[in-house]
């Protein structure tokens, strides 16, 4: 690499985003973070906060596509769809449905564990020496199960984890509620993992991560990204709210906004927001001390600084409609089911956009040689695969790649 320090923007002040830019600095480059609301303000800000190393299992899994209609149907289930939406939606859902097969889940679920299995020691690696450490804990995770039947119908995933090191130690009957005493009656049986973590505030943590980002003397710009211009061997520019600006290197982590910056650049990516929710519950007594998942209800709880934090929730329906009520109403209800004996001031409530792809993989990698590089489309796993990932995009920025193999998640791999 030439001793010349390279000029790099990154869009996105995410977890993705700030992780980019900050292994970018150690890099010895010179980095911008562009982003329309500041960092931890997006997606990163309302996520359930979780370290999901053993999470490299997709959602398309065999027999979803018979599933999934009686889901969706199901006002009990916690995947929801826009009906107004579905029109827009449905070349996407065709081709992502196409993956719940065996031969594909598990290669997904292969790359995805590229990602995911170290994410406590990345994390540890990111804050080396930052005050933004103190927002990590290490912990387990908890598989929460109304019975033993329940776990045993989920065995395709868990088979999926045991493959890549995550094997349950399962607790049942009366020792549920010695191992975790917030549990009420309807959770009988519970697979606990170990070497997962949770941030105690990703919103404030993202937020701390950028304030040391710019001690190590990078730049935060408040402005809206409107148009990158591209020429092939030529530096990209980058046109926002505030004006061009000039760099060498320009890194898109907008997360599910990034589809329209990729369309400017030829690239027809298959990317929709799958809307999460959360509900907060503040100054909660009956809580659990570690993060859950509640498996019948399909969100986790998450011990934090504003309270417990229960988010998950499956809504497709777009980037532009606001939250809507019944995934709210179905969460209140799960959370009064699996903790029966929580009680709290008040809730707040929440819906950010995580970005889908087709095939449950980021993207990671150059576009062409544009000197544009895409590192977004984690799904469910932002916080917990965003520093790995923004070492690697950093990596191949500062001429310092990892030997790891980055095709899976190429940004051409759906075609022009």
């Amino acid at each position: 690499m030439s001793s010349m320090a390279k000029h790099v923007i990154v869009i996105g002040a995410g977890i993705v985003g700030v992780s980019t830019a900050i292994w970018l600095r150690r890099f010895g480059q010179d980095v911008t973070i562009v982003d329309r609301d500041g960092p931890g303000q997006g997606t990163s800000f309302g996520n359930a906060g979780l370290l999901a190393a053993g999470s490299m299992v997709p959602v398309t899994t065999p027999g979803l596509i018979t599933k999934a209609p009686k889901m969706v149907l199901d006002p009990g289930s916690p995947l929801f769809l826009r009906w107004s939406y579905l029109p827009r939606l449905a070349p996407w859902l065709v081709r992502y449905l196409k993956h719940a097969n065996d031969r594909d889940a598990r290669r997904i679920a292969s790359d995805l564990a590229d990602l995911t299995t170290d994410t406590v020691d990345q994390h540890f690696a990111l804050t080396e020496g930052l005050a933004a450490r103190a927002f990590l804990c290490k912990s387990d995770y908890v598989y929460a199960y109304g019975t033993r039947a329940d776990f045993e119908k989920d065995q395709y995933a868990w088979a999926l984890r045991r493959e890549h090191g995550f094997i349950p130690t399962l607790i049942e009957g009366a020792a549920v509620q010695e191992f975790e005493p917030s549990f009420g009656p309807s959770i009988k049986c519970l697979a606990v993992v170990k070497d997962h973590g949770f941030v105690t505030n990703p919103g404030g943590y993202v937020a701390a991560l950028a304030r040391e980002f710019e001690q190590m003397g990078g730049r935060v710009v408040k402005a809206t990204v409107e148009d990158i211009e591209t020429q092939e061997n030529a530096a990209p520019r980058l046109i926002t709210s505030l004006g061009s600006m000039e760099a060498d290197g320009i890194v898109i982590a907008s997360g599910a906004w990034s589809k329209s910056l990729t369309a400017r650049l030829g690239l027809k990516i298959p990317l929709e927001s799958e809307r999460g929710y959360h509900i907060v519950m503040t100054n909660p007594s009956g809580a659990p001390r570690q993060p859950c998942m509640i498996t019948s209800g399909k969100f986790v709880a998450t011990p934090m600084h504003m309270g417990l934090r229960c988010a998950g929730i499956v809504e497709l329906g777009g980037l532009e409609a606001g939250p809507s009520e019944a995934p709210f109403a179905l969460l209140r209800r799960k959370i009064a089911e699996a903790f029966p004996n929580l009680v709290f001031d008040r809730e707040e409530t929440w819906m950010g956009h995580r970005p889908a792809t087709t095939d449950s993989l980021p993207l990671i990698g150059e576009v062409r040689n544009t000197g544009v590089f895409t590192a977004f489309g984690h799904q469910h796993i932002g916080l917990t695969a965003g520093p790995k990932t923004g070492r690697l995009v950093a990596g191949l920025i500062a001429d310092q790649p990892s030997n790891r193999n980055l095709t899976p998640f190429s940004p051409h791999r759906f075609g022009h």
